[in-house]
């Protein structure tokens, strides 16, 4: 199944299904799903998440997460957010990174996802996943979320490619070993 639309139906329909909101299949392994597209389909896939988390008959509670609207907030929290430009022109990208990564962990981005109380039939939808790089590696904060979702599945909507091991963000970065996840198709 190439078709990038094909695809996005089928994901509209596996999420719905009892087996993928149980996580049933897994091998008791955690219930995360990674759909990889081609970066080339960024705005296809952004369509597809803003009509299905609008969609009043989707028979599951999509909680879309957008890491890069998390980054945002947190900054705005921290009130660095209109430091930020002139910190990369006067120190440097690689300054304002480091800076940036001391400030800002799995556990920020952590509090701004978690709520309660998690109803059966939840799906936190992970999004922004290429906006947000390189201040955020998903396979970090997949690792971090795990304690915290354990009870509903997780779907990264993840521009690159996961072969079962590594996610390769871009189909062209330096992979990222991560073996927890399935891809959804």
């Amino acid at each position: 199944m190439d078709n990038i639309k094909e695809r996005l139906d089928y994901l509209r329909r596996l999420i719905q299904e009892p087996e993928f909101l149980e996580g049933k299949g897994l091998s008791n392994e955690v219930n995360i799903r990674i759909f990889c597209y081609d970066p080339a389909e960024e705005m296809t896939v952004g369509h597809f998440i803003r009509q299905i988390t609008a969609d009043q008959s989707v028979c599951c509670r999509l909680m879309e997460c957008d890491l890069y609207k998390i980054f945002l907030s947190v900054c705005e929290d921290l009130d660095i957010l209109d430091d930020i430009p002139e910190m990369e022109e006067s120190d440097g990208g690689i300054f304002l990174l480091e800076q940036l990564h001391s400030a800002i962990g799995e556990s920020e981005y952590i509090e701004k996802i978690q709520y309660e109380p998690h109803e059966r039939g939840d799906v936190l939808m992970i999004t922004g996943v290429g906006d947000v790089f390189p201040f955020m590696r998903v396979h970090t904060l997949l690792e971090a979320l795990q304690p915290h979702f354990s009870d509903m599945p997780i779907l990264v909507m993840y521009p690159g490619e996961f072969d079962g091991y590594r996610l390769k963000l871009f189909n062209r970065l330096q992979p990222n070993d991560y073996y927890r996840a399935f891809n959804v198709i």
